[in-house]
């Protein structure tokens, strides 16, 4: 239940980032949305609550904002332990639960 409030409380943060930044440059989410080729009721959806935002959405509109957009990775509870490893045809992760 904890990891399901997270999960709502972080799409809530990002449709406030979005609406703070797009405010900041000035541009309605009419503005915004041309700008991102998408919707202004799509633009309002994101920021009005928790939705599940496609990652190539949340670029098209970092973009349209002018910045660009990072992912990170937060450990969770349960440890894993990862390797790359190189194989012919490109590369693969192996993982593994740590101990």
């Amino acid at each position: 239940m904890k990891e399901f409030v997270q999960q709502e409380m972080a799409k809530l943060e990002i449709g406030t980032t979005i609406a703070r930044l797009r405010e900041r440059n000035h541009l309605t989410q009419t503005e915004l949305a041309a700008r991102a080729g998408m919707s202004a009721s799509k633009v309002s959806m994101i920021e009005s609550g928790p939705k599940n935002i496609e990652l190539a959405t949340l670029i098209r509109l970092a973009t349209a904002l002018g910045y660009r957009l990072r992912t990170g990775f937060v450990q969770s509870k349960r440890r894993m332990h990862s390797t790359v490893v190189g194989t012919p045809s490109g590369f693969a992760k192996r993982s593994r639960r740590k101990r």
